[in-house]
C-alpha cells in the first residue's frame, strides 16, 4: 500500500539531486519532500497497520528508512553549507575533515549492528524492526528529525542514519575535491584494489541503471546515488555526470543498452558453445 507514495517520492528526490540548485536549496527542498513523505506514510500506518508482523518488519527495515534517511542526509547537508567557513581553504578543510572524524567515531560505535545490515541478516529482525520488539532506542537524535514511539522501532532511526552518512561521506568527499583537488581520496576508505573497472563508464552506467530500475536492491527501496556510490566503491572508480550519461543514452538509435546486449549475447553464447561440447 506503500508503493504510491514511495515512487513518488523516489522520481522527485531524484530529480532535486539532479536539478542545478545549491546545495543549501537542495537541502531544505528535501527535507520538506521528506517531512510530507514520512507524515503520509505515518497517516497510512495509522489507517490501516499492517496485516502481520513480517510486513511491519519490512516497513521499518525497508520502507520508512528511505524517506528517513534523506531527511537526516538533507539535514545534515544544510547544517555543513550553513557552518562551512566562508573564507579560508585550509578552514574548510580542517572543518570537512572533522566531520568525517565524526561520521567515523559513528561507524565504529555502531559496527556490530552495519555489520548485521551488511550481510543481510534478519535473526534479529523482530527485535530491530517491530514495535512489539526492543523499545530501548538506540539512537536518540539531538534535533527531532521526526521519531514517534507509534511509528518507530529500536532500530529504524538507526538503520536510517547508517544510510544517511554512507551518503553524507560522499558529499564531504565531493566537497572536499572542489576545494582542493585530489584531496578527497586522502579520506577514502582503503579497500584492497582487487577489482578495476576497465570498460568504459558509460557501460558501467547501463549496468547501474538497469539495476535501478529493476529494483531487486534493498526490495526497490534503494535510490541511485546509493548504487553508484556502491559501484564506485566497488570497482575504484569515480563516476561522473552519470544523470547526463543516461541522457546520452536515451537519445541513441537501437539498441540503446549496447553494452548489456553484448554482455547477455556473450553469456549465451558461451553457454550454448558448453552445452555442446
Amino acid at each position: 500500500m506503500f508503493q504510491k507514495a514511495m515512487s513518488t517520492f523516489s522520481e522527485r528526490v531524484d530529480s532535486l539531486i539532479q536539478s542545478g540548485k545549491t546545495d543549501l536549496t537542495k537541502a531544505e527542498n528535501g527535507i520538506s519532500l521528506c517531512i510530507k513523505t514520512l507524515s503520509k506514510l505515518q497517516k497510512q500506518v495509522d489507517q490501516k497497520d499492517f496485516d502481520n508482523i513480517q510486513s511491519e518488519i519490512e516497513f521499518f527495515r525497508n520502507i520508512k528508512p528511505l524517506p528517513m534517511s534523506y531527511l537526516i542526509y538533507f539535514t545534515e547537508v544544510r547544517s555543513c553549507e550553513l557552518m562551512l567557513p566562508k573564507a579560508g581553504k585550509s578552514h574548510k578543510i580542517r572543518f570537512l575533515e572533522k566531520e568525517i572524524k565524526k561520521i567515523n567515531k559513528f561507524f565504529s560505535a555502531n559496527n556490530s549492528f552495519v555489520n548485521y545490515m551488511e550481510q543481510n541478516h534478519n535473526y534479529l529482525d523482530y527485535e530491530f524492526f517491530s514495535r512489539k520488539g526492543r523499545r530501548d532506542f538506540s539512537f536518540s537524535p539531538t534535533i527531532n528529525y521526526y521519531q514517534n514511539p507509534e511509528f518507530s522501532t529500536s532500530h529504524d532511526m538507526l538503520w536510517s542514519k547508517v544510510q544517511a552518512l554512507c551518503r553524507y561521506i560522499h558529499y564531504i568527499r565531493e566537497k572536499l575535491e572542489l576545494i582542493q583537488p585530489g584531496s578527497s581520496g586522502d579520506f577514502r576508505e582503503r579497500q584492497p584494489n582487487l577489482l578495476v573497472w576497465s570498460g568504459t563508464k558509460t557501460s558501467l552506467v547501463e549496468i547501474i541503471y538497469a539495476l535501478y530500475f529493476k529494483g531487486d536492491s534493498n526490495h526497490g527501496t534503494v535510490d541511485l546515488k546509493t548504487i553508484v556510490a556502491a559501484f564506485e566503491d566497488f570497482f575504484n572508480i569515480e563516476i561522473d555526470n552519470f544523470y547526463k550519461t543516461y541522457g546520452e543514452m536515451k537519445s541513441r538509435k537501437d539498441p540503446r543498452t549496447k553494452y548489456l546486449h553484448t554482455i547477455a549475447a556473450k553469456l549465451e553464447a558461451k553457454m550454448n558453445e558448453e552445452n555442446h561440447t
